[in-house]
C-alpha cells in the first residue's frame, strides 16, 4: 500500500517515514530474531554472574545495579527508564527510525528478561568465585552482546553515548566507550568495593573481545605480499597447489629504480607455512612481508554480505 506524501517537518511525515523504514523481509526477521536472542543471552550474564558478584560492566545496566543496591529498585526497569532519553537523542543524531526499531527492540527485551529470570535464577548466582563470575559473566555477555550486533542493533546506553559524542566530537568510539564506562565503574568501587571495580574493568575488556568475535568469526586471515624476480612461478604455484587467488601489482623499487611486481595474497593463519615454502622453493632470494588482517570476504574465504 502506497502511503500519501506529506510535507516535510511535520509529525506525520516522520511517522511515514518511521512505518517505511520497517523491513520484514527474511533477512531482517532473521536480524530480529538476533537481536532478541542475544537480549536473553546477556540478561542471563546479569542474572547469573554481574549482578550477584556485584560486577558492573559499565554504561546504563552499571549504573542500574548502582541504584539498585541503594533502592532495590527492580534492575530492568532503571535500564529501560534509563535508556529513554538516551533513546531520544539517538533518534535525533544517529538517523531517526534507521536507528529506532532494532534498538527499541534490544533495549526493551534486555530489561525485560533481566527481571524476568529474577524469578527463576538463583540471587546468589552458580558461583562464588569472583574471578570465575568476571570471566564467564564477561564472555556470556560479550556473545550476548555480539549477537545483538549481528542484528544490526545497538544494546543501547554506552553505545548510544559512545556513537554521539564520536559523531559531535570526533572522538574514536572506543575512546567514548571508555569514557562512559570508566564513570560508571568508578562509582561501583565507591560502592560495591575496589576489587570488585578492577574486575569490572576485566568484564568491559573481555566482554568485547567476545563480542568482536561472535560479530567477525573466530578466523584471522593473513595477508603475504611477497617481491620476487620470478613472479609468474611464484604465482602459479600458489594457484596451484593452495587454490588462492594472487594480485599483481605493480612496484618500483626505491633505491635501484627499476620495475618490481609485487605479489598480493590472502590465506588463512594455517596456510602461512604452506605459502613460506612455497615462495622459498621457487625464489630462495625473495622478499616476503606477512601481516594480520582483520577480516576477509570474497570468493574463497568468507561470503561479502
Amino acid at each position: 500500500m502506497d502511503l500519501p506524501r506529506v510535507n516535510p517537518g511535520t509529525l506525520r511525515d516522520k511517522m511515514v517515514a518511521m512505518v517505511r523504514s520497517f523491513d520484514f523481509s527474511r533477512n531482517s526477521l532473521i536480524d530480529y530474531v538476533y537481536v532478541l536472542l542475544g537480549a536473553f543471552i546477556q540478561a542471563l550474564a546479569m542474572r547469573l554472574f554481574l549482578i550477584p558478584a556485584q560486577l558492573v560492566s559499565g554504561g546504563v545496566s552499571g549504573a542500574a545495579q548502582l541504584i539498585n543496591y541503594y533502592t532495590a529498585w527492580p534492575i530492568g526497569l532503571m535500564i529501560f527508564l534509563g535508556n529513554v532519553p538516551l533513546f531520544f537523542l539517538g533518534w535525533r543524531h544517529l538517523g531517526g527510525p534507521r536507528f529506532a526499531l532494532r534498538t527499541a527492540l534490544s533495549v526493551t527485551a534486555f530489561s525485560f528478561f533481566t527481571d524476568l529470570l529474577g524469578f527463576f535464577l538463583p540471587k546468589q548466582g552458580v558461583v562464588d568465585d569472583l574471578v570465575l563470575n568476571c570471566l564467564y559473566g564477561a564472555v556470556v555477555l560479550g556473545v550476548g552482546l555480539g549477537l545483538v550486533y549481528r542484528g544490526k542493533g545497538t544494546s543501547g546506553g554506552s553505545d548510544i553515548l559512545g556513537r554521539i559524542l564520536n559523531e559531535k566530537t570526533g572522538i574514536s568510539i572506543s575512546q567514548a566507550y571508555l569514557v562512559t564506562d570508566s564513570l560508571v565503574i568508578l562509582a561501583s568501587g565507591l560502592v560495591f568495593a575496589w576489587e570488585n571495580a578492577l574486575y569490572a574493568l576485566a568484564v568491559t575488556y573481555v566482554s568485547g573481545l567476545a563480542a568482536e568475535m561472535v560479530l567477525e568469526g573466530s578466523d584471522i586471515f593473513r595477508t603475504a605480499m611477497i617481491i620476487t624476480g620470478k613472479p609468474q612461478e611464484v604465482a602459479q604455484k600458489i594457484l596451484v597447489e593452495m587454490e588462492r587467488g594472487v594480485t599483481i601489482l605493480s612496484g618500483k623499487g626505491g633505491y635501484t629504480g627499476t620495475d618490481r611486481p609485487v605479489l598480493y595474497c590472502v590465506v588463512t593463519r594455517p596456510e602461512v607455512s604452506q605459502i613460506k615454502q612455497i615462495v622459498h622453493e621457487v625464489d630462495p632470494a625473495a622478499f616476503m612481508v606477512i601481516g594480520q588482517a582483520h577480516e576477509a570476504l570474497g570468493e574463497g574465504l568468507r561470503p561479502l554480505k
